[in-house]
């Protein structure tokens, strides 16, 4: 397949040299760089906000691991996700790496990475930027194994956005039959859909489903007397949809943001006309999931009896 523009950039090393110990050591003791093994140096990461810090890290975590590993391996799980330019949910602090046989390596004498081996198909040996990674579509099965459902899902509907093959995965997971976490992973996949924009909607159609509730309608179209307009997520039966909203939408990131507040109202009022019940969610909400659920239950009752 061809790369994906969103693919994540592994930072550059900062190596020690006689003529630079001074300044290296200068910024060390300042907080500016992090050693990521004897003699290579990386600018400490940042990042706006716990899950960009998050990734920023293990972008420089994945650093030190290229820069030590000397047997063929490939970055694989997460953090191949993460370097494919996928959503991820909760991400890991450790490295994956996948290798061709068992590694003769104590787990605890490298405990920021985590080690695989299986016999990997050349199918499913990939490279970015010189960085070995499993292909996007094996990196898909390996987090829908290995994940929590909720985790998965968000990486298997963002590597559908990017263009994973779904007959691909189909292959690699009837190859896989009887390892673990295969059931699990052709639930996720079954459930993973192109259409999310957002890995916080992803997880609400996640949360209503793991509840119980009927599937969401990921981005349809409804017409009102001010135009046709997408909702995020819906039960277009009972005329309930859903808004995810993010911070960004609203703090400039997207535009005048008095503008676009006032733009939503108009329509959410139509939409409110037309018959729809409109809920809101945050990254708040997403944070006590029995409580969101809560308020989906409410809104498809009031809805059913609206209906009578």
């Amino acid at each position: 397949m061809a790369r994906p523009e969103t693919t994540r950039q592994v930072p550059p090393a900062l190596r020690y040299e006689p003529a630079t110990r001074a300044r290296l050591e200068r910024s060390r003791r300042a907080g500016q760089v992090v050693r990521v093994r004897p003699g290579v140096y990386l600018p400490l990461p940042t990042g706006e906000g716990h899950a960009r810090r998050r990734e920023a890290e293990v972008l420089a975590s994945v650093r030190g691991v290229v820069e030590r590993l000397t047997t063929s391996y490939w970055l694989s799980h997460e953090t191949a996700a993460l370097l494919w330019g996928c959503w991820t949910w909760r991400l890991g602090r450790l490295v994956h790496v996948t290798q061709l046989a068992n590694p003769s390596v104590r787990r605890d004498s490298d405990p920021a990475t985590r080690r695989h081996w299986t016999a990997l198909p050349e199918r499913d040996r990939h490279d970015l930027d010189g960085i070995p990674v499993t292909s996007l579509e094996r990196t898909v099965v390996d987090c829908a194994r290995s994940l929590r459902p909720s985790s998965a899902l968000v990486v298997a509907d963002s590597a559908l956005r990017l263009g994973a093959d779904v007959r691909l995965l189909d292959q690699i997971l009837d190859e896989s039959a009887g390892k673990r976490g295969v059931i699990q992973a052709r639930q996720v996949l079954q459930l993973a859909d192109a259409r999310s924009e957002s890995p916080g909607e992803t997880l609400v159609r996640w949360f209503a489903l793991d509840a119980g509730l009927p599937p969401l309608v990921p981005q349809l179209s409804v017409t009102t007397w001010r135009g046709e307009f997408r909702l995020d997520l819906a039960w277009p039966e009972l005329r309930v949809g859903l808004e995810f909203d993010g911070v960004v939408k609203y703090t400039g990131g997207m535009g005048d943001p008095a503008g676009r507040l006032l733009a939503e109202k108009k329509r959410e009022d139509a939409l409110r006309e037309a018959g729809w019940t409109i809920l809101r969610v945050t990254w708040e909400d997403l944070k006590d999931p029995e409580r969101l659920v809560g308020r989906l239950r409410a809104a498809r009752r009031l809805a059913r009896e609206r209906a009578r």
